[in-house]
């Protein structure tokens, strides 16, 4: 896929996650992938960013920088937010925070294989009321 086209992609892909179209990611990530070398179906991929928005239901993927090489996309998303439940084992206080995500995805066939994820979770603990983690 050009990498004009795969950009283009991936944007609609983050839209379908902004508009909660998680139940059905088929036109974007295969059956199987990969989610930070572990091996999960697309099924449970769904489930973990459908579990993810149940936890912070104002949760906005807002791209910040993007780069499209050959099959791979990278992306820093910035996040801006208010968990109502636990959140990567911290426990929402009622203020809105705010992170980032660095994501790596390399693509197959104009689809998701894997993803590579790492989020602030320093910024995140720091909101949520647990500094120095």
């Amino acid at each position: 896929m050009a990498s004009a086209k795969l950009e283009e992609h991936y944007r609609r892909y983050i839209g379908y996650l902004n508009e909660r179209k998680t139940h059905d990611l088929s036109d974007f990530v295969h059956d199987e992938l990969t989610y930070n070398d572990k091996p999960m179906s697309r099924a449970d991929y769904q489930n973990y960013i459908g579990d993810d928005i149940a936890r912070i239901p104002d949760l906005y993927f807002d791209i910040h920088h993007l780069l499209v090489s050959g099959d791979y996309v990278s992306s820093r998303i910035r996040f801006k937010c208010t968990p109502v439940k636990e959140f990567r084992g911290h426990s929402p206080n009622g203020q809105t925070i705010s992170f980032v995500e660095h994501v790596f995805y390399r693509f197959e066939d104009g689809k998701i294989r894997q993803v590579w994820s790492l989020l602030d979770d320093q910024a995140i603990a720091t909101q949520l009321g647990k500094p120095g983690l």
